[in-house]
Order: C-alpha cells, then sequence, then structure tokens
C-alpha cells in the first residue's frame, strides 16, 4: 500500500478507471463472440445485424481510450473478412 498520499489518490483514481473501462471492453468481447457466432450459423441477416453492433462497441471503446484504434481497426477487419467470406 503507498504511503504517499498522491499515490494514494492516484490508486483510487486508476482503479474508478479501470472499473469504467471495464464496462466498454468486456461489451466489445460480447459483441464481438456474438458476430462471431452469428457468421458461424451462415445466417446473413442476424450476422449482419451483429457485425454491425460488434463494430459499433469496438468504435466506442476505441473512442474511450479504452483499446488501442489501429486494436479496434484491426478487429473490425478481421470480423468483416469472416463475414465477407460467408456471402461467397
Amino acid at each position: 500500500m503507498a504511503n504517499i498520499k498522491s499515490q494514494i489518490k492516484r490508486n483510487k483514481q486508476n482503479q474508478a478507471a479501470r472499473l469504467r473501462n471495464r464496462v466498454y471492453r468486456g461489451s466489445a468481447r460480447t459483441f464481438l463472440r456474438k458476430a462471431q457466432a452469428a457468421i458461424r450459423t451462415e445466417d446473413t441477416e442476424k450476422s449482419q445485424a451483429e457485425v454491425l453492433n460488434a463494430i459499433r462497441a469496438l468504435d466506442k471503446a476505441a473512442a474511450k481510450g479504452v483499446i488501442h484504434k489501429n486494436n479496434a481497426a484491426r478487429r473490425k477487419s478481421r470480423l468483416m473478412a469472416r463475414y465477407n467470406s460467408l456471402n461467397k
């Protein structure tokens, strides 16, 4: 445990930020898993909706700084590649 006053405050701030960030990171992961599951079922209508939700969640996480923008772009790219292979 920290003894310095500023470090105690910084630890509290880090904990609060960690809890806030978990919401966005977790929802992005959840939507990504749902989209991948929908793609595996080969239902184009459902998978399209799930892919859009996943992209929205990834963009939101990147905008909040929870994940890096390139990380979000890479995940979206891989997801779209899977989705587009379904339509061929």
